[in-house]
């Protein structure tokens, strides 16, 4: 009998170790294959730009790296090396960092969601994130006069109030003394979710002169994107990223239940509060840029925890980089696919993902998810 008990809690020791391997390996693959994503992507637009070129361009503003880059020929001409670097730093490699930073707010915000709702369907718009702020872009549209901030206007400052808004009020709402049932949150959030959403479709309807502005706001896209837009969105997204990352292990403790983890040790509704307003605002300050893309929170922890597991440990960091690969790739087709027309990334995004994720359930047709 000793000896079977024995047998049964040494076996696994091996192939946890593997996995454990296997994970940052595929860790360590994935940073270096975005660095591969980031360059293919400066490649390629109206002007196509070869590889060597392009990853010279981005290695000479490095510090104590002298490279000149060759010029290419483009359409029979050679262009300048003032107009490859205006091209590759300045109107592409923004784009593409912004389209990285957002993908992985918004992958690592759904991984947090469904981990701390224990719900597969849990995604970074649950708590009213999306209604808040596609309530504030409109708004921002349809005033009569003329705002400004970072050079991009009112509606990024106004869909992010009205995102962060929206979680505060049903965060209020919701709370019950000093817990905060899962179940009221959820509920709240899907009813303030629907009074914003229908006001702003009253809005929309009303106002018909901005309708398809707002409408290809509410799809999401990068367009236009400057270096101003990825300094203010970068610290809000490492920051939450971080706060989020840290609390890897209570979050699996978590997964058991929340009774369980309060007796192992665990502030359970101190643990909710961080994580809840780290995925807020790293959702809000991703969107309020880019407007609402859809689909990126809830794919890409699903993908990962289908391939890797559900170890939050590696499963926010893997979700990270594959939510950046992701969005980074799409956001280039959506560019590229019809120039020099721009198709919306979150049609791009559901497009893509939507049959991705059908085959990855069809393969592991069995496997729970949590």
């Amino acid at each position: 009998m000793a000896h079977t008990v024995a047998k049964t809690f040494s076996t696994p020791a091996i192939p946890f170790d593997i996995r454990w391997q296997n994970r940052v390996y595929s860790i360590l693959g994935l940073a270096a294959l975005l660095v591969v994503v980031v360059v293919f992507a400066t490649t390629l637009g109206s002007v196509p730009i070869p590889f060597a070129t392009t990853f010279q361009v981005l290695l000479s503003q490095l510090p104590f790296v002298d490279i000149t880059p060759s010029s290419p020929e483009v359409f029979g001409s050679p262009l300048s090396l003032e107009i490859l670097e205006t091209i590759v730093l300045d109107i592409r490699l923004p784009r593409i960092l912004l389209a990285g930073l957002v993908g992985a707010a918004l992958a690592v915000a759904g991984a947090t969601y469904q981990g701390l709702f224990r719900n597969p369907l849990a995604d970074p718009y649950l708590l009213g994130v999306s209604a808040g702020a596609g309530l504030g872009a409109t708004i921002a549209m349809l005033i009569p006069f003329t705002l400004s901030w970072m050079s991009a206007g009112a509606v990024p400052l106004f869909a992010f109030i009205g995102a962060v808004g929206a979680v505060a009020v049903v965060y209020s709402l919701a709370r019950v003394g000093k817990t905060l049932p899962t179940t009221t949150l959820i509920l709240a959030g899907v009813a303030l979710s629907a009074l914003l959403a229908s006001t702003s479709s009253y809005l929309m309807t009303v106002s018909s002169g901005e309708l398809h502005r707002i409408v290809f706001w509410l799809l999401g896209g990068l367009y236009l994107t400057k270096w101003s837009q990825v300094w203010t969105v970068l610290p809000c997204v490492l920051a939450g990223l971080a706060v989020i990352w840290i609390h890897a292990r209570p979050l699996n403790v978590m997964q058991l239940d929340e009774e369980q983890a309060q007796q192992l040790g665990i502030n359970v509704e101190r643990v909710k509060l961080i994580l809840l307003a780290a995925a807020t605002l790293v959702t809000s300050s991703a969107i309020c840029f880019t407007g609402l893309i859809g689909f990126v929170g809830i794919l890409i922890p699903h993908a990962v925890r289908l391939i890797w597991g559900p170890d939050h440990r590696f499963l926010l960091p893997l979700s990270t980089l594959v939510g950046a690969i992701f969005l980074i790739l799409a956001d280039t087709l959506a560019r590229t696919i019809m120039p020099p027309t721009e198709i919306p990334v979150g049609i791009i995004t559901a497009f893509c993902g939507a049959p991705f994720f059908l085959y990855l359930l069809r393969r592991r047709k069995g496997l729970a998810f949590f």
